[in-house]
C-alpha cells in the first residue's frame, strides 16, 4: 500500500508490507511476506495505535503525516512493546515532542528499557478510557497474549477492536486489507500458522482474554499483522475460541526424519494406513526440508499426528529433535500420537520419541514400530496398521470443518 488507507470513521491504516524479511522472529518462514499494521484515530485529539518495524521509517512517517496534515500527534497507544510494533517510538517522539505514551504498568519498564522513555506517559488499566473528542478509546490488558504487557484498544465510537497480535496472521497485503477482499482459505491458513507459532503456547490465557472481551460490541477487528476483519467478526472470534480449546478437524499429519529413505518408506506406509481407514486429510512432511511453522499449523489443525525418526548418533535425527522441542514448547492437547523409529548400529530414536510422548502427555496409538536397517514387508505392514489405528482415532464423526 503506497498511502494511508481509511478503514473506518476517522480511522486510518498507516502500516507497511514487508516482502524482504524471510524469517519472522528469525524462525518462521514468510513466503508471502508479513504486514505491520499500525493505525491512527483522529478526533479533537489524535492517537496512533502502535508503530512499525524500524527499517520502514520513511514509509510509515509518510503515511502518518499524510493523515495528520500538519496536526500534532497527541498520543501513542502502545499495545505491545515488541520491536516489530514499537520500532519507531524514539523517532516518533523526536518528530512530535509533545507526544504522550499510553500503556499499562507492564509496558512502562519495557518502554524505558528499549527507548529510555519514562516521562510523558499515561498509565492505563482494564476499563480505563481516553477521550479524543469524537472517539473514546477503552483499554483491556491481555497478558501473555503473547507478552506480559500486551493489551488491546477498543474504540467505543466505531466498535473497532485494535487487537494487537490477537487474530493476527502472516502474509503481506496483496490488494485489499480486509477479509471481504480475500479468500478465506488464504487468510485463515496464515492466521492459524501465526496462532500455532506465536500465540498457541498461551491458549489458556487466550480463553481468559476472549471472556474478558465478550461484552464489547465489536464490529471490526484490526490486528497488528495480517488481514483486517469487518465481514463476519463472530466467525473470526469463533476460530480463536476453537483453536484455544484445542478443537481440531478430522485428519492427520505424518512427519519423518530420514537420511537414506528407509524411515520415509515407513512414513508413507503410515499414510497408506490412514487413507485405508477413510481419513481424507493426510499431510506428509519431511522434518529436514519442511518449514516447522507449516508442520505446527497442521498439527494444530488436525486431530492426530505421527512422528517417525531414524537414529542419529544414538539420538533423534536433529531436525526431528528440533520439531519435538517446538511441540513441547506449545503443548498441543487432545491429539492422538503415533511414534516409530529406525536404527542401524545403535538404538535411540524410538526411546527418545517415547520420552517425548510422556512429556507432551498425549495418547499414544500403537503399534510402535522399530526397524533395524531397512524395513521389511512385515515392518511396513506394521506401519500400515499404525496408520489404520491412528485413523480410527482421528476420523469421523467430525464437526463441520472450517
Amino acid at each position: 500500500m503506497h498511502k494511508a488507507v481509511p478503514v473506518n470513521k476517522d480511522t486510518w491504516w498507516v502500516g507497511v508490507n514487508d516482502h524482504e524479511t524471510d524469517l519472522f522472529e528469525s524462525l518462521w518462514d514468510l513466503p508471502q511476506g508479513v504486514s505491520y499494521n499500525a493505525y491512527v484515530v483522529t478526533g479533537e485529539k489524535t492517537a496512533a495505535i502502535d508503530t512499525v518495524k524500524g527499517p520502514w521509517l520513511d514509509e510509515y512517517f509518510h503515511k502518518l503525516e499524510e493523515v495528520l496534515g500538519g496536526r500534532p500527534l497527541d498520543y501513542l497507544v502502545v499495545n505491545h512493546m515488541e520491536p516489530d510494533h514499537a520500532g519507531l517510538i524514539s523517532q516518533l517522539r523526536a518528530r512530535h515532542p509533545g507526544l504522550k505514551f499510553v500503556g499499562n504498568a507492564k509496558t512502562m519498564p519495557l518502554l524505558k528499557g528499549y527507548h529510555g522513555i519514562d516521562t510523558d506517559t499515561v498509565l492505563v488499566k482494564d476499563g480505563t478510557t481516553l477521550d479524543l473528542g469524537g472517539h473514546v478509546l477503552q483499554f483491556a490488558t491481555v497478558p501473555m497474549v503473547h507478552w506480559p504487557e500486551s493489551m488491546v484498544t477498543f474504540d467505543t465510537t466505531t466498535g473497532v477492536l485494535f487487537s494487537n497480535d490477537s487474530f493476527g496472521g502472516y502474509g503481506a497485503h496483496e490488494g485489499g486489507l480486509f477479509d471481504d477482499s480475500k479468500t478465506r482459505t488464504r487468510w485463515e491458513g496464515e492466521m492459524l500458522r501465526y496462532y500455532a507459532t506465536i500465540v498457541g503456547r498461551y491458549s489458556n490465557v487466550v480463553q481468559v482474554a476472549l471472556k474478558k472481551l465478550a461484552s464489547l460490541p465489536i464490529k471490526n477487528i484490526f490486528p497488528a499483522h495480517g488481514t483486517l476483519f469487518r465481514e463476519d467478526v463472530g466467525q473470526v472470534i469463533g476460530l480463536y475460541d476453537r483453536w484455544s480449546r484445542y478443537e481440531a478437524d478430522c485428519g492427520a499429519v505424518v512427519v519423518y526424519g530420514s537420511m537414506y529413505g528407509n524411515t520415509r518408506r515407513m512414513a508413507e506406509a503410515v499414510c497408506s494406513g490412514l487413507s485405508d481407514s477413510g481419513v481424507k486429510d493426510v499431510h506428509l512432511y519431511d522434518a529436514a526440508r519442511s518449514d516447522p511453522s507449516h508442520i505446527l499449523r497442521d498439527i494444530w489443525r488436525y486431530r492426530g499426528f505421527a512422528l517417525l525418526s531414524c537414529t542419529y548418533n544414538t539420538l533423534l535425527f536433529p531436525p526431528m529433535e528440533a520439531l519435538c522441542s517446538k511441540l513441547l514448547n506449545r503443548m498441543p492437547k487432545n491429539r492422538a500420537l503415533g511414534i516409530s523409529g529406525s536404527y542401524s548400529w545403535s538404538r535411540g530414536a524410538l526411546d527418545a520419541l517415547r520420552e517425548f510422548a510422556r512429556d507432551i502427555k498425549l495418547e499414544v496409538v500403537g503399534p510402535e514400530v522399530e526397524v533395524f536397517a531397512s524395513p521389511t514387508a512385515e515392518d511396513l505392514e506394521q506401519c500400515v496398521e499404525l496408520g489404520k489405528n491412528l485413523g480410527r482415532q482421528v476420523g469421523g464423526p467430525c464437526p463441520l470443518q472450517s
